[in-house]
This record gives C-alpha cells, structure tokens and sequence, in this order.
C-alpha cells in the first residue's frame, strides 16, 4: 500500500464512523501542482483518542498537537485533529491547542495560503479558506493573515517561505516578504537542527540559487551563514572569472545542481569559503590558500549546523580536492590514479564540472580526468598489494615509521606498471629501505 492509498483508505474509514477528514496541506498543493507529493496528511474532526481506537496500530508523535500516525506496512500518513493554535511563547510551537470541529479554523492556524488547502480524494472538491488556490495560479507565497504575526508564531517558517518560493519557482508576495525582511533576526532562536534541514532541502530540492538568492535579500542569509554572505563584493581576476565576484560564481554553481546528495550541494556553496579571508592583489588578484582557509572555515560551520561526521568529511574532501584537477593532466601515473579512486569521485568531478563552467568555461581537464577514469578498470586504480608490512618483517627489517613510505613507493611502482610481481615490489622496497 502507498501513502496515498492509506491516506484515502483513512479517509474513507473515518467518514464511514461519522467525522469530517480531508487530505490536507502540501499534499494537496502538490496535487494541485502536478506534482508528486512526498507525504500526505490527513485532517479531521474526530479526536486523538478516537483515532487511536479506529486505527489501533498507530501511535501519537505530538499528543499535545493532536496528530496520530497510521502506519500500514511500509505506508504511513499523519492524521491531526482540526484545531486552533494558542499561545505561542518560544517562536516555534504553540503552548495550547484547541480542538476544533471546523476545517476552516484549522486552516486558518497554518503558515501559508498554498499549504491550507483540503481535498477530498474522492470528488476533488478543494476547500479553500484563504485564497491559496488563487496564489497557486498566480504563484505566490502569501502568509495566512498578519504576516508579521504569522512569523513571530513560528520563526522557522522564515526560511520555509524561501524554501517554497525556490523549489515552487514562486514569488513571494510584498508583505510576506517585508515581515521577513523585519523578523530576520528571529531566526537564530531556531535550532541548528531545524536550520539545517531547512538549508538542505533548498540546496538539494531545486532553485537552490534563486533559493540563497532570498536568503541574502530578505537578510537571513547573514543571520545563518555569514560566512557565505562575506562572498559578497569579492573580485575575482577577470582572466579566470569573467562571471564576477566570488558570489556571482557561487549562484551560478547553485543553479546548475540537478537533484545533487547534500555533500555536493554543501561543496558547491562553501568551495570557495576561504576566497575572502585570503584576497590579496600581486601582479593579479589572487587566492593564495584559500583551500586551506577554506577547510577552517567550513569545519566549524558544518559542525554549528549539525551535519553527520560523513557529510562533514566528504564535503571537506571536495573542499580539499577541488584545485587540484587543473594539475590532472601533469600528475604521475600513481598520483593521478590515487586521484580518480578517491571515494564518491563522481562529486568531485561534477563540482569541478560546475566550477568550469560557471567561470572560464573550459572543460579540458574534466575531460581528461573522465577519460583517465573510464580506461583504468577498478583492478588498475586499487590492486592487491603485492607485498605488506609482513613481507618486509620476513625479509628481516624492523617494523618502524619508515614502513608506510616504503610501501606507497612501492604502490607507486605498481600503479605505475614497474612491478608486477611481489619479488619486483621486495626488490623495490629493499633498495628503499636501504637508500633511506
């Protein structure tokens, strides 16, 4: 059964039993859209503890909230009481809800007109309380009543506007936007959790640059990520970068993701992190370790937000990576092989891509690099050792530091076609071993 087979089975259940129940939210705008929706919710007059009793294998996930969740098999949906919201105290939920039995005052508690809409899967009969079918075809993120209002309840829905206008392609209308411009601040009273998923979904689910685009105009931008903001208004040598300052390259790198991981997406916006911290004119404007900067930069970033250790470590090594294809083409054999084997290579070579095209538009070293890529078979790139540290223990040394160098000189041979054969690797390391 699928989400949307549930939630239509739930539906029809609970209008069996007597209750008013709707498909609700960004399902429905989905919908409405053409579009695939991700979850779909249900909303209803019938109360938690009667949704516990008619679905006996769902569980409360916000008791206080009234929103129960029906699981079947791998399906699941969230169905919630209709009800008002009250008392919001901390800028993210209210203190008091109270349970309606009017679908009309259950949409006007949510954020925006496009999200408040409820359908009836059966006839497709919309109930529209607050002009969102209206804003759908004119494109348009508008808060439900007093923006300002609207914001100061939950600051998190500052960044979901930009969030809908970018992956909708959609505007956001003037005084929506003026109340994010006013409450802009209020965002760094919301969890480093809640903000990076909020960052992730506009980098990954598409308009990631008109997405940073309004986050920089509405002033969120430099409340979240500062460091981003001061890409701002810093040159770069027209040789190289005809697109404009380190910002404009950014954007243009944003806007040619295409359904990216989030490491990517994260490398692509903090690649070039350390430019400001390392600007400097000399016979041209150069960037003279901004790698380097870079990484010290983006580590403690990363961590502010909360990211996983891997994302971190994979988005510090296309961070780390990302100037050396420009040497692609003069690297040695083993050099150049232990390159294209570095884990998730495709990344590091798609932000490459986007960082030549959003610049100086040459595409002859990401083109090497995949040529190199596709005529090395796996066995090429990482082969069996042909001897370790044991074998060297056996041909009488003492295990020591020197052991590890010894061995990669040795690999190198062996990447590069001069050993082939474990007494060839033992003849390589002796020499080594004894020149050292």
């Amino acid at each position: 059964m699928t989400n949307e087979e549930l939630a239509k089975s739930i539906i029809g259940r609970l209008r069996v039993e007597g209750h008013s129940a709707w498909l609700v939210g960004g399902c429905v705008r989905d919908l409405l859209l053409n579009r695939a929706p991700k979850d779909f919710d249900v909303a209803t007059s019938a109360r938690p503890n009667e949704l516990l009793r008619l679905f006996p294998r769902s569980g409360q996930v916000g008791a206080h909230f009234g929103v129960v969740l029906v699981r079947d098999g791998e399906a699941q949906v969230e169905v919630a009481t209709f009800r008002s919201d009250l008392d919001y105290t901390d800028g993210r939920r209210p203190a008091r809800v109270h349970f309606e039995t009017s679908p009309e005052q259950d949409a006007l508690r949510r954020d925006f007109t496009i999200n408040a809409l409820l359908l009836d899967p059966d006839t497709g009969e919309v109930m529209d309380f607050t002009g969102g079918r209206a804003d759908l075809t004119a494109g348009v993120i508008r808060a439900i009543g007093d923006p300002v209002r609207r914001f100061q309840e939950d600051h998190l829905r500052l960044l979901r506007a930009v969030r809908f206008a970018a992956r909708l392609n959609f505007s956001i209308e003037p005084a929506t936007f003026a109340a994010m411009q006013q409450l802009a601040p209020a965002i760094r009273g919301i969890s480093a959790e809640r903000v990076r998923d909020e960052i992730s979904r506009i980098l990954t689910e598409g308009g990631a640059r008109r997405g940073f685009e309004l986050l920089d105009s509405s002033g969120l931008l430099r409340e979240i990520l500062p460091e981003v903001a001061a890409l701002q208004g810093v040159e770069q040598p027209p040789a190289f970068h005809p697109e404009g300052d380190v910002w404009t390259h950014t954007l243009i790198m944003l806007e040619g993701l295409r359904n990216p991981p989030i490491e990517l997406a994260l490398g692509v916006l903090l690649h070039d992190i350390g430019k400001p911290a390392t600007f400097r004119i000399a016979e041209r404007i150069r960037f003279d370790g901004h790698v380097e900067k870079g990484l010290e930069i983006a580590h403690p970033l990363l961590n502010r937000l909360r990211y996983p250790g891997a994302v971190i470590e994979q988005v510090e090594a296309l961070i780390a990576n990302h100037m050396k294809f420009k040497d692609v083409p003069n690297m040695r054999e083993s050099r150049l092989k232990r390159f294209l084997r570095m884990p998730k290579f495709d990344e590091h070579l798609e932000l490459h891509r986007l960082d030549c095209l959003s610049s100086h538009g040459s595409l002859e070293n990401y083109a090497f690099a995949v040529r190199k890529l596709h005529e090395a078979p796996p066995e090429q790139l990482r082969p069996r050792p042909l001897i370790t540290g044991r074998d060297l223990i056996a041909a009488g040394f003492t295990p020591g530091p020197k052991f590890s160098a010894v061995l990669h000189e040795v690999e190198d041979a062996q990447l590069e076609g001069r050993a082939s054969t474990r007494e060839e690797a033992l003849s390589i390391a002796i020499t080594a071993i004894t020149r050292s």
